[in-house]
């Protein structure tokens, strides 16, 4: 049976930078609460129930998410990590879990390397800040993530610590950086590191960037066809609207024949807490149809011979503003 790992925002406690951009207190909360009904049983906005508006700076909260993943078959977490040329931003609930050897959660990390902007997308419309790719990034970077790769909690595929980037594309030299990143975790004692590209933006392989694998990022890179037509929505709505099922059939459908691509799930997707109008709906996300996606992806999964066997992925365990 493959292990559960759920992709998890950190973004539950305010920083001085979103202070400055978006206004004074600001967390993803602050989105959620706020997002509109765009059609006539358009569930919005998504409230949280079990563990209320959580802020990740108590470390007791960390605890009981880990407690309630755990209940429910969650065998991990991987963390999105913002690094811009050495500046992080969302990082004080990773470090405390870092120094919080009793959390007993596993965990990994997928380099979020995209700008932040206005538009919640890394459309390059109104940049808040850059990932700019200085000479030293690729030795800085992978410095960074040395502590959590060294970490016994931290997610191994055959034997190496995974490490995922979610747009590998944008690296200017990735093969270099891949190899550089080898050589360092070599040099350093930690061994062998599984460089994973997340197929993300149009992007659909992971070989071209000297990676190991490559992983599923749904709602990216699909194509089923549209409901705009058949949902009265507002008159201001410019978003899509589909099937769930219909993208959950895309998925399992898909095959990337002896390729290493591990498979990915999400319980439902509606990013209208985000980007309101422009908002992608999926239709009819109920628990039992999470359940067919994953069943048949497990299924799938568990007649691999590839290191992909080893993993699902669910997209995501707190992405509120995106359903």
């Amino acid at each position: 049976m493959p292990k559960f790992v759920a992709f998890y925002l950190p973004q539950y406690h305010p920083i001085p930078e979103n202070d400055k951009w978006w206004g004074k207190g600001f967390t993803e909360w602050t989105n959620v609460t706020k997002a509109p009904q765009l059609f006539a049983g358009h569930y919005q906005p998504h409230l949280p129930a079990d563990l209320g508006f959580y802020d990740l700076r108590v470390n007791e909260v960390m605890h009981d998410q880990a407690d309630l993943a755990k209940n429910f078959g969650i065998d991990g977490f991987c963390y999105h990590y913002y690094w811009f040329s050495g500046t992080r931003l969302l990082h004080k609930p990773l470090d405390s879990m870092l120094a919080d050897s009793t959390l007993d959660m596993p965990f990994c990390l997928c380099w979020a390397n995209e700008n932040w902007t206005r538009r919640w997308d890394a459309a390059e419309n109104e940049i808040l800040i850059a990932q700019q790719y200085l000479p030293n990034d690729d030795i800085d970077f992978i410095k960074s993530v040395e502590p959590y790769l060294r970490d016994n909690r931290y997610i191994q595929v055959d034997g190496a610590p995974i490490l995922i980037v979610y747009r590998p594309q944008h690296l200017p030299d990735a093969k270099r950086t891949a190899a550089r990143w080898r050589a360092y975790c070599k040099d350093v004692g930690i061994g062998r590191i599984h460089l994973c590209a997340a197929l993300t933006h149009g992007n659909s392989d992971y070989e071209k960037f000297g990676f190991d694998s490559g992983v599923e990022f749904p709602p990216h890179n699909w194509d089923v066809e549209l409901q705009n037509d058949k949902v009265d929505v507002t008159h201001t709505f410019r978003g899509n609207l589909a099937k769930y099922v219909d993208v959950a059939r895309f998925y399992i459908d898909k095959n990337y024949g002896d390729g290493c691509v591990f498979k990915t799930v999400v319980p439902s997707w509606d990013n209208t807490a985000r980007v309101k109008e422009r908002a992608l709906i999926l239709l009819n996300s109920t628990p039992g149809n999470y359940e067919y996606w994953l069943g048949e992806t497990v299924k799938n999964t568990k007649k691999k011979k590839t290191a992909d066997r080893n993993l699902v992925f669910i997209n995501a365990w707190n992405e509120w503003a995106e359903g």
